[in-house]
Protein backbone atom coordinates (compact mmCIF):
# COMPACT_ATOMS: atom_id res chain seq x y z
CA UNK A 1 0.00 0.00 0.00
CA UNK A 2 1.43 3.25 -0.91
CA UNK A 3 0.24 6.46 1.09
CA UNK A 4 1.19 10.06 0.37
CA UNK A 5 3.11 11.96 3.21
CA UNK A 6 4.36 15.36 3.09
CA UNK A 7 7.54 16.48 4.46
CA UNK A 8 7.96 19.71 5.91
CA UNK A 9 10.53 21.85 6.62
CA UNK A 10 11.42 25.54 7.31
CA UNK A 11 13.66 27.92 5.94
CA UNK A 12 16.86 28.44 5.84
CA UNK A 13 17.16 25.68 4.31
CA UNK A 14 20.76 25.99 3.52
CA UNK A 15 23.27 28.27 5.45
CA UNK A 16 25.37 29.96 2.79
CA UNK A 17 28.20 31.00 5.66
CA UNK A 18 26.53 34.69 5.96
CA UNK A 19 25.59 35.86 9.39
CA UNK A 20 23.67 39.13 10.88
CA UNK A 21 26.40 40.71 10.97
CA UNK A 22 27.77 40.35 7.70
CA UNK A 23 24.35 41.33 5.65
CA UNK A 24 23.99 44.74 8.06
CA UNK A 25 28.11 45.31 7.61
CA UNK A 26 26.33 45.53 3.94
CA UNK A 27 23.48 47.15 4.51
CA UNK A 28 25.42 50.10 6.55
CA UNK A 29 28.19 49.93 3.20
CA UNK A 30 25.79 50.60 0.96
CA UNK A 31 23.85 53.68 2.75
CA UNK A 32 27.74 55.30 2.82
CA UNK A 33 27.43 57.39 -0.58
CA UNK A 34 24.29 59.29 0.57
CA UNK A 35 25.17 59.52 4.19
CA UNK A 36 29.08 60.93 3.47
CA UNK A 37 27.24 63.25 0.46
CA UNK A 38 24.95 64.66 3.33
CA UNK A 39 27.70 64.83 5.65
CA UNK A 40 29.46 67.03 2.86
CA UNK A 41 26.40 68.63 1.74
CA UNK A 42 25.39 69.85 5.26
CA UNK A 43 28.85 69.99 7.02
CA UNK A 44 29.49 69.18 10.82
CA UNK A 45 26.06 69.05 12.18
CA UNK A 46 24.88 66.55 10.21
CA UNK A 47 27.92 64.15 10.48
CA UNK A 48 27.04 65.10 14.63
CA UNK A 49 23.16 64.00 14.03
CA UNK A 50 24.09 60.61 12.25
CA UNK A 51 26.97 59.61 14.79
CA UNK A 52 24.40 60.42 17.67
CA UNK A 53 22.00 58.23 16.17
CA UNK A 54 24.47 55.51 15.44
CA UNK A 55 25.46 55.17 18.93
CA UNK A 56 22.11 56.02 20.77
CA UNK A 57 20.56 53.42 19.01
CA UNK A 58 23.13 50.75 19.86
CA UNK A 59 23.21 52.26 23.77
CA UNK A 60 19.59 51.61 23.71
CA UNK A 61 19.67 48.38 22.73
CA UNK A 62 22.69 47.52 24.80
CA UNK A 63 20.77 48.82 27.82
CA UNK A 64 17.31 46.50 27.04
CA UNK A 65 19.57 43.49 26.67
CA UNK A 66 21.00 44.33 30.15
CA UNK A 67 17.53 44.93 31.87
CA UNK A 68 16.15 41.92 30.07
CA UNK A 69 19.40 39.56 31.40
CA UNK A 70 20.20 38.68 28.00
CA UNK A 71 22.92 38.49 26.20
CA UNK A 72 24.51 41.50 24.45
CA UNK A 73 23.21 41.64 20.53
CA UNK A 74 24.18 44.74 19.75
CA UNK A 75 27.49 42.83 17.86
CA UNK A 76 25.13 42.20 14.93
CA UNK A 77 25.15 45.66 14.18
CA UNK A 78 21.37 45.53 13.62
CA UNK A 79 20.81 48.33 16.18
CA UNK A 80 23.89 50.05 14.14
CA UNK A 81 21.86 49.98 10.82
CA UNK A 82 18.62 51.46 12.74
CA UNK A 83 20.63 54.65 13.98
CA UNK A 84 22.03 55.03 10.62
CA UNK A 85 19.05 55.13 8.82
CA UNK A 86 16.86 57.17 11.44
CA UNK A 87 19.75 59.60 11.65
CA UNK A 88 20.32 59.97 7.50
CA UNK A 89 16.05 60.78 7.17
CA UNK A 90 16.83 63.49 9.65
CA UNK A 91 17.29 66.84 8.93
CA UNK A 92 21.26 68.38 9.62
CA UNK A 93 19.30 70.96 12.19
CA UNK A 94 17.92 68.41 14.04
CA UNK A 95 18.57 69.09 18.13
CA UNK A 96 20.42 66.18 19.75
CA UNK A 97 17.18 65.84 22.52
CA UNK A 98 14.80 64.95 19.19
CA UNK A 99 17.80 62.10 17.57
CA UNK A 100 18.01 60.71 21.20
CA UNK A 101 13.97 60.43 21.78
CA UNK A 102 13.76 59.31 18.08
CA UNK A 103 16.51 56.13 18.75
CA UNK A 104 14.68 55.42 21.50
CA UNK A 105 11.40 54.70 20.24
CA UNK A 106 13.01 53.21 17.46
CA UNK A 107 14.88 50.45 19.24
CA UNK A 108 12.96 49.90 22.36
CA UNK A 109 9.57 50.16 21.05
CA UNK A 110 9.81 49.67 17.36
CA UNK A 111 12.02 46.49 18.08
CA UNK A 112 12.77 45.11 21.83
CA UNK A 113 9.70 45.04 23.19
CA UNK A 114 8.48 42.94 20.26
CA UNK A 115 11.75 40.81 21.10
CA UNK A 116 14.38 41.76 19.39
CA UNK A 117 15.61 41.32 15.47
CA UNK A 118 13.41 39.23 13.19
CA UNK A 119 10.82 39.63 15.70
CA UNK A 120 8.98 43.32 14.79
CA UNK A 121 6.46 43.68 13.16
CA UNK A 122 7.44 46.54 11.86
CA UNK A 123 10.43 48.79 10.57
CA UNK A 124 11.95 50.22 13.82
CA UNK A 125 13.08 53.25 11.91
CA UNK A 126 10.24 54.59 10.62
CA UNK A 127 8.37 54.02 13.82
CA UNK A 128 10.67 56.46 15.31
CA UNK A 129 10.20 58.98 12.63
CA UNK A 130 6.65 58.73 12.51
CA UNK A 131 6.46 59.64 16.42
CA UNK A 132 9.10 62.54 15.83
CA UNK A 133 6.95 63.80 12.69
CA UNK A 134 3.44 63.47 14.71
CA UNK A 135 5.19 65.00 17.70
CA UNK A 136 7.00 67.68 16.57
CA UNK A 137 6.52 68.34 12.74
CA UNK A 138 7.58 71.54 12.15
CA UNK A 139 11.28 69.94 13.13
CA UNK A 140 10.58 68.33 9.78
CA UNK A 141 9.68 71.25 7.45
CA UNK A 142 12.97 71.56 5.46
CA UNK A 143 12.23 75.11 3.75
CA UNK A 144 12.84 76.71 7.13
CA UNK A 145 14.82 74.30 8.99
CA UNK A 146 17.41 75.54 6.47
CA UNK A 147 16.47 78.84 5.94
CA UNK A 148 20.13 80.08 7.18
CA UNK A 149 22.22 77.88 4.55
CA UNK A 150 23.53 79.10 1.18
CA UNK A 151 23.73 75.63 -0.74
CA UNK A 152 23.86 77.72 -4.06
CA UNK A 153 20.58 75.75 -5.54
CA UNK A 154 17.32 76.67 -4.91
CA UNK A 155 16.92 76.46 -1.20
CA UNK A 156 13.23 74.52 -1.29
CA UNK A 157 12.54 71.03 -0.27
CA UNK A 158 11.05 70.12 -3.73
CA UNK A 159 7.94 68.01 -2.48
CA UNK A 160 6.94 70.87 -0.29
CA UNK A 161 6.97 73.30 -3.12
CA UNK A 162 5.09 71.20 -5.33
CA UNK A 163 1.96 70.65 -2.75
CA UNK A 164 1.79 74.28 -1.61
CA UNK A 165 2.43 75.93 -5.28
CA UNK A 166 1.63 72.93 -7.49
CA UNK A 167 3.50 71.47 -10.66
CA UNK A 168 3.33 74.47 -12.90
CA UNK A 169 4.70 77.20 -10.45
CA UNK A 170 7.83 75.42 -9.68
CA UNK A 171 8.63 73.62 -13.54
CA UNK A 172 12.23 75.24 -14.03
CA UNK A 173 13.08 74.96 -10.44
CA UNK A 174 13.69 71.12 -10.08
CA UNK A 175 15.99 70.08 -12.90
CA UNK A 176 15.85 66.33 -12.93
CA UNK A 177 19.67 65.93 -13.19
CA UNK A 178 19.41 68.12 -9.86
CA UNK A 179 17.68 66.27 -7.86
CA UNK A 180 19.42 63.21 -8.92
CA UNK A 181 22.73 64.66 -8.03
CA UNK A 182 21.68 65.88 -4.46
CA UNK A 183 20.97 69.56 -5.41
CA UNK A 184 17.91 70.20 -3.23
CA UNK A 185 16.70 70.05 0.67
CA UNK A 186 15.92 67.60 2.17
CA UNK A 187 17.34 64.86 4.90
CA UNK A 188 20.96 64.21 5.56
CA UNK A 189 20.95 61.26 3.97
CA UNK A 190 17.65 61.64 1.21
CA UNK A 191 18.80 64.56 -1.45
CA UNK A 192 22.31 62.05 -3.16
CA UNK A 193 19.22 60.05 -5.22
CA UNK A 194 22.24 58.45 -7.36
CA UNK A 195 24.37 57.44 -4.24
CA UNK A 196 20.55 55.75 -2.78
CA UNK A 197 20.13 53.89 -6.28
CA UNK A 198 24.01 52.70 -5.68
CA UNK A 199 23.28 51.58 -2.50
CA UNK A 200 20.71 49.91 -3.59
CA UNK A 201 21.66 47.94 -6.61
CA UNK A 202 24.78 46.73 -4.20
CA UNK A 203 22.28 45.20 -1.80
CA UNK A 204 20.00 43.36 -4.40
CA UNK A 205 23.38 42.20 -6.06
CA UNK A 206 24.41 40.76 -2.86
CA UNK A 207 21.07 39.13 -2.04
CA UNK A 208 20.33 41.42 0.82
CA UNK A 209 17.20 42.85 -0.37
CA UNK A 210 14.56 41.62 -3.23
CA UNK A 211 14.29 43.36 -6.54
CA UNK A 212 11.11 42.27 -6.21
CA UNK A 213 9.99 44.99 -3.71
CA UNK A 214 12.46 47.96 -5.04
CA UNK A 215 10.96 47.39 -8.40
CA UNK A 216 7.23 47.02 -8.33
CA UNK A 217 8.11 50.04 -5.58
CA UNK A 218 9.65 52.63 -7.98
CA UNK A 219 7.05 51.40 -10.95
CA UNK A 220 3.77 52.08 -8.58
CA UNK A 221 5.50 55.44 -7.66
CA UNK A 222 5.71 56.17 -11.92
CA UNK A 223 2.72 55.09 -13.13
CA UNK A 224 0.39 56.64 -10.13
CA UNK A 225 2.00 59.64 -10.63
CA UNK A 226 1.83 59.20 -14.08
CA UNK A 227 -1.85 59.46 -13.75
CA UNK A 228 -2.27 61.99 -11.68
CA UNK A 229 -0.39 64.51 -14.20
CA UNK A 230 -1.60 63.35 -17.50
CA UNK A 231 -5.20 64.48 -14.88
CA UNK A 232 -4.18 67.85 -13.82
CA UNK A 233 -0.92 68.95 -14.91
CA UNK A 234 -0.58 72.20 -13.33
CA UNK A 235 -1.48 70.93 -10.25
CA UNK A 236 0.06 67.57 -9.89
CA UNK A 237 4.36 66.55 -10.47
CA UNK A 238 5.15 64.14 -13.10
CA UNK A 239 6.93 60.73 -11.67
CA UNK A 240 10.33 62.37 -11.95
CA UNK A 241 10.03 64.73 -8.95
CA UNK A 242 8.28 62.30 -7.03
CA UNK A 243 10.90 59.73 -7.37
CA UNK A 244 13.79 61.44 -6.62
CA UNK A 245 12.55 63.80 -4.23
CA UNK A 246 11.63 63.22 -0.21
CA UNK A 247 12.33 59.46 1.22
CA UNK A 248 11.13 58.20 -1.85
CA UNK A 249 14.40 56.71 -2.95
CA UNK A 250 15.48 55.48 0.50
CA UNK A 251 11.75 53.84 0.93
CA UNK A 252 12.47 51.74 -2.41
CA UNK A 253 15.83 49.99 -0.91
CA UNK A 254 16.30 50.11 2.29
CA UNK A 255 12.29 50.91 4.01
CA UNK A 256 9.74 48.83 2.21
CA UNK A 257 12.59 45.96 1.92
CA UNK A 258 13.28 45.36 5.62
CA UNK A 259 13.34 42.04 6.48
CA UNK A 260 10.71 41.43 9.28
CA UNK A 261 8.52 43.54 7.85
CA UNK A 262 8.02 43.10 4.54
CA UNK A 263 6.72 39.85 2.63
CA UNK A 264 8.57 36.35 2.19
CA UNK A 265 6.83 35.19 -0.81
CA UNK A 266 7.12 36.77 -4.39
CA UNK A 267 3.42 37.36 -5.55
CA UNK A 268 3.12 39.52 -2.31
CA UNK A 269 6.16 40.96 -2.56
CA UNK A 270 5.21 43.07 -5.69
CA UNK A 271 1.81 43.97 -4.19
CA UNK A 272 3.19 45.00 -1.24
CA UNK A 273 5.72 47.72 -3.24
CA UNK A 274 3.26 49.13 -5.93
CA UNK A 275 0.54 49.39 -3.13
CA UNK A 276 3.01 51.27 -0.66
CA UNK A 277 4.15 53.60 -3.92
CA UNK A 278 0.76 54.11 -4.10
CA UNK A 279 -0.12 55.19 -1.19
CA UNK A 280 2.32 57.84 -0.80
CA UNK A 281 1.16 59.11 -4.27
CA UNK A 282 -2.30 59.43 -2.99
CA UNK A 283 -0.77 61.21 0.53
CA UNK A 284 1.20 63.56 -1.48
CA UNK A 285 -1.63 64.52 -4.38
CA UNK A 286 -4.20 64.61 -1.96
CA UNK A 287 -3.48 64.01 1.59
CA UNK A 288 -2.23 66.66 3.70
CA UNK A 289 1.35 65.52 4.08
CA UNK A 290 4.21 66.51 1.53
CA UNK A 291 5.89 63.13 1.39
CA UNK A 292 3.96 60.40 3.36
CA UNK A 293 6.72 57.43 2.49
CA UNK A 294 6.77 57.07 6.10
CA UNK A 295 2.95 56.22 7.68
CA UNK A 296 2.37 54.68 3.80
CA UNK A 297 5.01 51.79 4.35
CA UNK A 298 4.30 51.34 8.10
CA UNK A 299 0.74 50.96 7.14
CA UNK A 300 1.93 47.88 4.32
CA UNK A 301 3.72 46.91 7.46
CA UNK A 302 0.42 46.77 9.09
CA UNK A 303 -1.26 45.18 6.38
CA UNK A 304 1.73 42.76 5.60
CA UNK A 305 0.59 39.27 7.20
CA UNK A 306 -2.57 39.38 4.87
CA UNK A 307 -0.74 40.89 1.94
CA UNK A 308 1.59 37.36 2.60
CA UNK A 309 -0.83 35.34 2.63
CA UNK A 310 -1.74 35.60 -1.31
CA UNK A 311 -0.73 32.60 -3.21
CA UNK A 312 1.86 31.27 -0.26
CA UNK A 313 4.51 29.15 -1.46
CA UNK A 314 4.29 25.31 0.11
CA UNK A 315 6.61 24.35 2.14
CA UNK A 316 8.33 20.85 1.98
CA UNK A 317 7.10 17.51 -0.67
CA UNK A 318 5.16 15.25 -1.24
CA UNK A 319 7.14 12.05 -1.35
CA UNK A 320 5.71 8.06 -1.45
CA UNK A 321 6.53 5.88 1.32
CA UNK A 322 5.53 2.35 1.13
Amino acid sequence: MTTNKLTVSHAPFWHDGDSLFQMNLNILFALLPAAIFGIIQFGTPALGVVALSISTAMLWETVMNLLAKKPLTVGDLDSAVIGMIFGIMLPATSPFWLVVVGTFVAVVIGKMIFGGIGANPFNPALIGMSFLMLSWKVMFDFDTAYVNYDFGFTALAPLAALKFQGAAAIADLFPTGDLIMGKQVGAIGSTFGLGIILGGIYLILRGYIRWEISISFILGIIVTAFCFNMANPQVYGGPAIHLFSGYTLLGAFFLATENSSSPVNKIPMFIYGFSAAVMIILMRNIGVYEDGTVLAILLLNLVNPLVDNIRPKALGKAGNNA
